[in-house]
């Protein structure tokens, strides 16, 4: 057979099997060309977008999409800087005109891409195929060439012919029937054999055969079909198939294959017994397993857990692994067949939209289609809990870690000791940087805040809400005496205003402003103030004032007996005169 021509049929029967609409008469939608580089197409028919794709004999799918106008070109031999290997080259192209969609029909298919309505879908789906024209076919590189599609294969020179059917031309008997030898001649019909009835093939077809509704029927143990393609000429498909009923061996397979003679493979099988339906597409190129009324693409239906398996072997020198992804009145889930069976994801019936939604971006949504962050979760209860229902010492928890600077931070229960919140750095798991005991008391690098906020240092707040500062001389260095006279000069420096904060400026303060201080009680970046620094100040300058008042209290007394005394002596000299 011509490979132009059978490969053109070929395209005709796929596309009519998997229901894609040609212009009438089943045309061509686009004039085919190979030439020494490439695949060229120039379309026959009007589109708006389209698409090529090529399947090399290696496995590689080559997609290319274009608009309208311009040739479709397709160069084997510039792939991937790789050298075209020879073999078949599988070709389809795919023309669409969206622009006949009925508006109506496309609006409410893109307002339903949130909800995955299906009979909208469905809808769209079969207006989307009647506007799309598909043309498939193939082509061959032989010795590093491309096979001109023109060529015509040599017709074979007829075998047989008349037969001369004189007793001296008779074969030995083939086989003898009480007594007889009965010999039996091959016949050859150089010309078309024109059947007006049924036809039975085998060694156990009787005259007078019943055929019921059988046009042909194969009668004995063992029945085939066989395609022997003696095509020679270089470029041109040969490969031999055969169509097998039932294994010929004893114990065998009740069965129906389609085998791939040439190859030695058997790549379509149906066992007896196999249920009405098993395998189904209908018109719209939908697949259904176990149903006729297949809804979407693939649709698989049965009566306790439909499910679809993914299994790598280990043939192609990785590990073996199963997977399983199914579905029942409990749950969708994943399955780890290898790993035990186990099922790490899983989604309940009547779960709500957006229970898990990732965005354009890849946010993770939890209740929200619309996250905001890299994890958003949204609900009308507590949204967020961390359990651990299986023993060992390590606290768990969210761990957040900076990939490309190495830091981060981790956030856990700690039952261990007792039921606390712990923040630890990512890159310091050891160390705790603050706790959060189950008593509410908070602690700032101390493992065991007794007060409601203590440092490790030892500085807290007490229940009452007074601050204590840290202030033990094991914390401490270059301690010198205060003078009087920095004493002083400070306080002769500070100036008290009133004021009112910003954030608040309702409420009156008195105090001092940072940038006015004294570089005795002044902080590096001057923006704050520490109230013990002052308080210093002010006790360095009350205790020299005290120093005053002490010795001038004792001078007033001293005069004050020394007037008593002066007195006394003056009452005594007026008494005596």
């Amino acid at each position: 057979m011509s490979h132009k021509g059978g490969a053109l049929r070929a395209a005709r029967f796929l596309c009519i099997a998997i229901g894609i609409g040609l212009p009438a008469g089943a045309a061509d939608i686009v004039a085919v060309k190979t030439g020494p580089a490439g695949l060229t197409l120039d379309a026959l028919v009007p589109f708006e977008r389209g698409v090529l794709t090529v399947s090399t004999p290696d496995g590689l799918v080559v997609r290319q999409e274009f608009e309208t106008g311009g040739r479709i070109a397709f160069n084997p031999f510039g792939q991937r800087n790789k050298k075209a290997l020879d073999g078949t080259y599988t070709w389809e192209v795919v023309l669409g005109r969206p622009s006949t969609l009925d508006p109506k029909l496309r609006a409410a298919a893109r307002a339903a891409r949130g909800d995955g309505d299906p009979n909208i879908e469905a809808a769209h789906r079969a207006a989307s195929t009647r506007a799309t024209l598909v043309q498939s076919g193939t082509f061959q590189i032989v010795n590093g060439a491309i096979v001109p599609s023109n060529l015509t294969e040599p017709r074979a020179a007829p075998k047989g012919g008349a037969r001369d059917v004189a007793p001296a031309s008779y074969r030995p008997a083939d086989w003898s029937a009480g007594g007889r030898s009965i010999r039996s001649l091959d016949q050859v019909i150089p010309d078309d054999l024109i059947v007006q009835g049924s036809l039975c093939v085998g060694l156990d077809c009787v005259n007078n055969e019943s055929f019921g509704f059988d046009t042909i029927r194969m009668k004995e143990n063992n029945t085939r079909i066989k395609f022997d393609d003696t095509s020679t000429a270089s470029g041109f498909p040969a490969n031999d198939w055969q169509i097998t009923a039932n294994d010929s061996a004893s114990g065998g397979a009740s069965k129906f294959s389609i085998e791939d003679i040439t190859g030695a493979r058997v790549p379509f099988t149906l066992r007896a017994g196999a249920p009405t339906n098993a395998l189904f597409v209908d018109s719209g190129g939908r697949i259904g397993f176990r149903t006729a009324t297949p809804v979407l693409d693939l649709h698989i239906a049965t009566t306790d857990t439909p499910a679809a398996r993914l299994e790598q072997n280990n043939a192609g020198g990785f590990n073996p692994q199963t997977w399983d992804i199914a579905g029942n009145e409990a749950n969708f889930f994943v399955r780890d067949v290898t790993g035990g069976s186990r099922l790490p994801f899983r989604i309940r019936p009547g779960a709500p939209t957006s229970s898990l939604d990732i965005s354009q971006g890849g946010n993770i949504g939890i209740g929200t289609a619309s996250p905001a962050s890299r994890v958003h979760i949204k609900g009308d209860a507590p949204v967020l809990r961390i359990e651990r229902n299986v023993g060992g010492a390590q606290a768990e928890g969210i761990r957040f870690l900076d990939q490309i600077g190495g830091s981060g931070y981790f956030v856990g229960v700690e039952t261990v000791q007792e039921n606390a919140l712990v923040f630890r750095a990512a890159s310091d798991t050891t160390n705790e940087r603050m706790r959060i005991t189950q008593a509410g008391n908070v602690g700032i690098g101390t493992a065991a805040p007794a007060n409601p906020l203590e440092m490790a240092s030892g500085a807290h707040v007490t229940a009452g809400g007074v601050w204590t500062n840290a202030s033990s001389r094991e914390l401490k260095q270059d301690i010198r005496e205060l003078t009087v006279t920095e004493a002083e000069a400070a306080l002769n420096q500070l100036a008290p205003v009133r004021y009112a904060f910003k954030v608040d400026p309702t409420e009156q303060h008195v105090g001092f402003i940072a940038q006015d201080v004294p570089d005795l009680v002044a902080t590096r970046d001057r923006t704050s103030l520490s109230p013990m620094d002052i308080v210093a100040v002010l006790t360095r300058v009350v205790q020299e004032q005290q120093r005053t008042v002490a010795a001038q209290q004792k001078a007033i007394a001293e005069l004050t007996a020394r007037i008593q005394s002066l007195e006394a002596k003056s009452a005594l000299r007026r008494t005596i005169q």
